[in-house]
């Protein structure tokens, strides 16, 4: 199989010039890989793709160009503004901001341009900004037509400039807006208020760091982005293998029948156990008459992946709910077996034993510090670009404050958002003091959480 090779490269950050990548393309191409021009927005809307296929025409490299939506049209909806619209624009214009450098003169017809449509679009102008803005009024567009600037388009970080043709470069030099920015000229942008959606949304701007493991960050991910979250996945702990090597669980598994019931207290354990039976050769069906209680939704869906039925899944996603709902099924004498993390409270097999069962605990799995992500996750702390911190066990609390106890002041103004109380008393115990807790102890209890707070707040 052909190994992808793909280019790319970003504005005002050219590790290449045009003519290295144009020879890069050539010379994978030549050694005969599949290569990917990635580029922003569509290749042929200044993205100089004409200058790239043309030169890959004449080597006699073969090429498929895929279309993509430029800029232009992505950025404005993004921000409200509809290119043309029934009842403010039949046409529009695109037009670079930033021509060759190497022209002698400019080649946009400021005369014919200014009036000549209903918008015009201009993409990478905001350094060109004050001379865009006075060749337009020169040649007849008024003053008081509506202007906009959207940087990031697209990306939770958009940020939109209103104002006139005759006032928005003073204006964006005022708030230090930058590039990368498209500049729309035209009545369409005064239907911005009517057609916002995406800078709306009710976490729009929020910087979140989720901190679940590699595997279950991007389900709470899409749920905070689905709202406008920016959100950054940054594990504070890693999953691994038991301390003991798996053989408490071996041992529990080779005596599986005997137990009446299976208690599960985490995605983790469910996964880790089915991982260990199968080592074993063994299936669902070994489990023969034992009954299944998950302490929550999400765990109870993992025993569905398995072809299994929970019996108890309490209301309250915690051990003191857990036991709450199995005590009307337990009448003494019940042998439990509860595999589960390493460090975890002691509560559920207490209050067991107290009642008269016999409970095995094995250590299925241990949660580990991600010291890998420990500069990471310092440097976006003192850099300020996290305001939220998604916290979903007592042991991704410890170990993001020990990954960055040298981060100083840092965490002062920090929010931590709790899925549920105890994740929040950990919080405090560690003397956290901006506290969210999710009333329902699920990933879209904990989304729920953070968009009331942010919504009071506003």
């Amino acid at each position: 199989m052909q190994k992808k090779y793909t280019s790319a490269k970003k504005a005002a950050d050219h590790t290449l010039s045009q003519e290295k990548i144009i020879d890069l393309l050539l010379e994978k191409a030549r050694a005969g890989k599949v290569v990917v021009r990635l580029k922003g927005g569509d290749p042929f809307v200044f993205g100089r793709g004409g200058e790239e296929s043309r030169a890959l025409h004449d080597a006699g490299i073969p090429f498929e160009i895929i279309p993509g939506v430029t800029s232009a049209i992505g950025a404005a909806a993004y921000a409200g503004i509809p290119v043309t619209d029934r009842t403010a624009a039949s046409s529009f214009a695109v037009v670079t901001g930033h021509e060759d450098p190497t022209k002698k003169e400019s080649s946009i017809r400021w005369d014919k341009l200014a009036t000549a449509v209903d918008t015009l679009v201009f993409l990478m102008g905001v350094h060109n900004l004050p001379l865009i803005t006075k060749e337009l009024m020169a040649h007849g567009r008024r003053a008081d037509t509506p202007a906009a600037l959207v940087r990031w388009g697209t990306k939770p970080i958009q940020e939109t400039l209103v104002a006139t043709v005759g006032d928005i470069a003073q204006k964006a030099a005022e708030q230090g807006f930058k590039a990368p920015a498209i500049f729309v000229v035209g009545d369409v942008v005064s239907l911005r208020p009517s057609m916002q959606w995406f800078d709306t949304k009710p976490l729009f701007g929020l910087r979140i760091a989720v901190t679940r493991t590699h595997a279950q960050a991007p389900a709470l991910t899409r749920q905070l982005e689905d709202l406008g979250a920016s959100c950054i996945e940054v594990p504070t702990i890693r999953i691994e293998r038991p301390s003991d090597n798996y053989a408490a669980l071996d041992t529990a598994i080779d005596k599986i029948s005997a137990y009446d019931w299976l208690i599960f207290t985490s995605t983790n354990g469910v996964d880790a156990f089915f991982r260990r039976l199968s080592k074993k050769n063994l299936d669902s069906r070994a489990l023969g008459r034992a009954k299944l209680a998950a302490i929550g939704s999400a765990t109870a869906e993992a025993l569905l992946t398995h072809g299994l039925t929970a019996d108890v899944v309490p209301r309250a996603y915690c051990a003191e709910g857990l036991f709450e709902a199995l005590s009307p099924h337990l009448r003494g004498g019940e042998k439990i077996l509860i595999p589960r993390a390493k460090e975890a409270r002691s509560f559920l097999p207490d209050t067991l034993r107290r009642h008269g069962a016999s409970v095995d605990i094995c250590e299925a799995y241990q949660t580990v510090g991600a010291e890998e992500n420990k500069e990471r996750l310092k440097k976006l702390l003192t850099d300020g670009k996290i305001d939220v911190v998604t916290v979903t066990s007592s042991s991704a609390v410890r170990h993001f404050l020990e990954l960055t106890k040298d981060a100083g002041t840092a965490l002062d103004d920090l929010t931590f958002a709790c899925i549920g109380p105890i994740t929040a008393q950990t919080c405090r115990e560690q003397g956290l003091t901006h506290i969210l807790t999710a009333s329902t102890y699920t990933t879209k209890g904990l989304t729920d959480c953070i968009k009331d707070w942010r919504l009071e707040k506003r």
